[in-house]
């Protein structure tokens, strides 16, 4: 277990790390209410709306966390050209991230996830969306904008959600000028993609991910080392780290001893966008100069403060800190 006054100085560095986000951006939009009768027409409840709430999701919840957590980040995507799109674009700006890398698509329309809650619980969700491949011109206008400038950032991160913004176009240039640059890159792909993050520094992704990508069980921290040392000779990545839900996560690095952590959460309320602040804080803390076990340990503090939050959370350092001290 790291040590408090350990985990404060990391967590006191958090404040002005520079991380630039590439990745599928989307907008999620929450309806709450109260569910009280059936539909006479199916048998489905019928939900009160009582109010109606935005959250930035996918690459742009990466960013929300980040920009919680006191980094200066920037976003590097696209959007549609649309309200959602604007939407979405002015929250992150208001967030302090800088937003010129994320370009509008009048081809597609912002990724939009509207979900509807009713008693702390999700009903129903409905996506709005075009999943095709960025066309070429908006792949370029998305690297100018940010490849000129990634040497501004110490590290690098790739939120991979499969909507068409990590493609065999765009990835590889951005790999490239991280390389050129020596910058480390943390990364989370889907596994339809999985071969195109060779040489990412650090990959995470859940057990469900792993296995998809190896046919290997990540269940187990026996099945779990097993998939990510498939994935670290598939990729040459430095480590793996493989989220395990309720069974915690396991961190296997090339040529040390994996390491296995416990989930924390007592009480599990959602789960949406926990993966976004677990790659968020296991970037910070990689880029405040935390060794990948430590960061690996405050991810998951983080990941059992998030899961106790209904709706696409983000969590501060100093929640980390009091979730620390509560476990030790």
């Amino acid at each position: 277990m790291i040590r408090i006054k350990r985990a404060r100085e990391i967590l006191q560095a958090f404040a002005g790390r520079r991380v630039l986000v590439l990745g599928d951006c989307m907008l999620d939009h929450w309806l709450w209410g109260s569910v009280s009768r059936i539909s006479p027409e199916a048998p489905v409840p019928v939900v009160d709306i009582e109010r109606s709430t935005y959250t930035p999701g996918g690459a742009a919840n990466v960013v929300h966390n980040l920009c919680s957590l006191g980094a200066s980040a920037g976003i590097a995507g696209v959007i549609g050209d649309d309200d959602s799109g604007q939407r979405l674009r002015d929250m992150l700006a208001v967030q302090g991230a800088k937003v010129h890398g994320l370009i509008p698509d009048a081809e597609r329309p912002t990724t939009t996830k509207t979900r509807i809650i009713a008693h702390n619980q999700q009903v129903v969700r409905a996506d709005a969306e075009r999943r095709l491949p960025v066309d070429g011109g908006v792949a370029r206008r998305m690297l100018e904008a940010v490849n000129g400038g990634v040497r501004d950032y110490e590290i690098l991160v790739v939120s991979d959600y499969n909507k068409g913004v990590v493609t065999g176009t765009v990835l590889p240039a951005f790999l490239a000028a991280a390389r050129e640059a020596n910058i480390p890159v943390v990364a989370g792909p889907k596994p339809e993609n999985m071969d195109l993050f060779g040489n990412a520094t650090v990959i995470a992704l859940n057990e469900k991910e792993a296995f998809s990508a190896t046919g290997l069980h990540a269940r187990s921290e026996e099945g779990a080392e097993a998939a990510a040392h498939a994935i670290m000779k598939r990729l040459a990545c430095t480590a793996v780290l493989i989220t395990r839900g309720d069974r915690g996560m396991s961190l296997v690095e090339s040529k040390r001893r994996a390491h296995h952590v416990p989930a924390l959460a007592r009480q599990v309320y959602d789960v949406s966008g926990a993966g976004d602040t677990v790659i968020s804080v296991l970037t910070m803390a990689l880029a405040a100069g935390a060794t990948l076990v430590e960061a690996t340990q405050l991810a998951n503090h983080a990941a059992a403060v998030v899961v106790q939050k209904v709706g696409t959370a983000t969590v501060s350092p100093d929640e980390i800190l009091h979730a620390l001290r509560e476990h030790a």
